[in-house]
């Protein structure tokens, strides 16, 4: 299959399953609130084992100087932690005035980090397939939960569920422009796509470190659950098993 076309249906893949998890859970009620649980933890083994199984030692392996893999990775874990620092200032800053978090700050928010996801399916494609379907399964497992967090804010905010969902999938369509405009821009700069790697491996560990399992933690204080830990360890195990049978 043509390397743009995969990359367009990835982009929509994972759009699409962003957008059917929230659909069943605004109207049908499944993804109830242990099961999102569960889904987040399997999304955080997902994303970590991506990064270290699969992106950062392809971006190593390209050719380029390890200390600007680590350098990327890093930038990638410091720019993601800026960008949930700008969207929390703005929605704490709402706060005192006693408005309602700003709706149109967390679609700008998701629709920046759905264009970089776009960069990262296109960028893992045009190294190789293999690499593109496991990055391919690691946005599209935690964009579930996290499409169901922004839903949960545009309803609060004052949006109908209908509208919300719009706007909510509207923002999710920036995957596919960052997916077109990486598909051309990287493949004519072949230098950058193990760069691009390495910033998607520390964009990965950020949203798994610093997000997913971070509620994981709050989630077994209340319930003292280790079942909740067996998804991770899947998402681990999967991954890697993928990684391995598409090498």
């Amino acid at each position: 299959m043509n390397t743009f076309v995969s990359i367009i249906i990835a982009s929509l893949f994972v759009s699409i399953i962003a957008l059917s998890g929230v659909v069943l859970f605004l109207w049908k009620r499944l993804l109830s609130e242990k099961v999102t649980a569960y889904l987040v933890s399997f999304a955080a083994g997902v994303l970590l084992a991506t990064a270290f199984f699969d992106l950062l030692p392809e971006a190593s392996e390209s050719g380029i100087n390890i200390t600007r893999v680590f350098l990327l990775t890093f930038f990638g874990i410091v720019c993601f932690f800026f960008l949930e620092r700008f969207v929390l200032w703005f929605h704490h800053h709402d706060e005192p005035h006693g408005t309602k978090p700003s709706t149109v700050l967390i679609l700008f928010g998701d629709a920046l980090h759905n264009f970089i996801d776009g960069v990262a399916i296109a960028a893992a494609y045009l190294t190789n397939p293999s690499l593109g379907l496991s990055t391919t399964l690691a946005i599209a497992t935690h964009e579930v939960p996290g499409e169901i967090a922004d839903i949960s804010i545009l309803i609060a905010g004052g949006m109908k569920k209908s509208r919300a969902l719009f706007f909510n999938f509207l923002s999710s369509l920036a995957a596919l422009m960052g997916a077109g405009l990486g598909f051309f821009f990287l493949k004519n700069l072949e230098g950058l796509l193990p760069l691009a790697l390495a910033f998607t491996a520390g964009m990965f560990i950020y949203i798994a470190c610093a997000d997913l399992i971070p509620d994981l933690h709050k989630e077994f204080k209340r319930q003292k659950n280790w079942a909740q830990s067996l998804p991770f360890i899947l998402g681990i195990l999967s991954t890697w098993t993928i990684v391995k049978l598409l090498e």
